[in-house]
């Protein structure tokens, strides 16, 4: 038996147990025949990652076919592979493991975002990349959101912010209900890049760091955005509230601009 085949085995064979092992209701699945409470049909994961059943059959069973880095990336997720566990099965598919950090640094904003961010001052506001990096902000902004500029920038992320860090918790006076709806919203948003490499690093990340945002993430919420109020509770202008929008930058389309409007402030600035 060659190398690449004994690889294949392995491969196809760590996938089959850890389909044939997980828990259905952890992927918001029904019981399956006779009330079986584990156990996913190989079809449910090819849906779930994006390939047809008959390809990720042939990968359970050790054909020799060649899964993309991707394609391994996204049934890694689905099948809620640890990040050992994942850099075991990329590396029997050929592919290193992946970087630590699990977060890498967003590149730098055009000088006209900026520009634009600095002109919307006093309305706090923010650049977004489309994995909710936050790449850049105004002086109203890292004055309303603590810890923004101080922070590691492969971890200056809104929905690490958001479900890591206590000082953004207190923030929000309904974090509960905040939480799910901005969760809902990046599901929504990031429904056409699902498998690719800076989601699955986010969730993964995301998944290790909070059992909260693991619970959230499993309800599978999605809501698409619209303006709305944003209230927060701040620890020197106390009660404040704002509407959002949202700005798309014609010359910048891989960045949007959220700003916050006042409308109302209780012990002003």
């Amino acid at each position: 038996m060659t190398k690449d085949l004994t690889t294949r085995t392995e491969l196809g064979a760590f996938l089959r147990g850890k389909r044939t092992r997980a828990l259905r209701a952890d992927h918001d699945l029904p019981p399956a025949g006779r009330g079986r409470t584990t156990g996913l049909r190989r079809e449910e994961i090819a849906v779930l990652s994006g390939v047809s059943v008959t390809w990720y059959t042939w990968l359970e069973q050790g054909r020799d076919i060649n899964p993309s880095r991707q394609v391994v990336d996204a049934i890694a997720l689905q099948l809620r592979l640890t990040e050992a566990e994942h850099d075991y099965v990329l590396g029997l598919a050929g592919f290193a493991p992946n970087p630590r950090p699990a977060l890498s640094e967003p590149a730098a904003v055009p000088a006209h975002v900026q520009h634009l961010l600095d002109t919307l001052d006093p309305a706090p506001s923010f650049a977004l990349t489309p994995h909710w990096d936050i790449a850049a902000w105004n002086p109203a902004y890292q004055d309303l959101f603590p810890g923004v500029a101080d922070a590691d920038p492969t971890q200056r992320n809104l929905l690490v912010f958001i479900f890591t860090d206590p000082r953004v918790r207190d923030l929000l006076p309904d974090w509960e209900r905040t939480s799910r709806r901005f969760l809902a919203e990046y599901r929504t948003e990031t429904g056409a890049r699902r498998g690719g490499t800076a989601h699955v690093r986010l969730l993964t990340h995301l998944r290790s760091a909070s059992e909260d945002f693991a619970r959230a993430w499993d309800e599978n919420a999605v809501q698409r955005f619209a303006s709305s109020r944003r209230e927060f509770t701040h620890p020197r202008h106390g009660d404040v509230a704002y509407e959002q929008v949202n700005l798309l930058p014609q010359d910048a389309p891989e960045l949007r601009v959220i700003s916050y409007l006042p409308i109302t402030r209780a012990g002003g600035r």
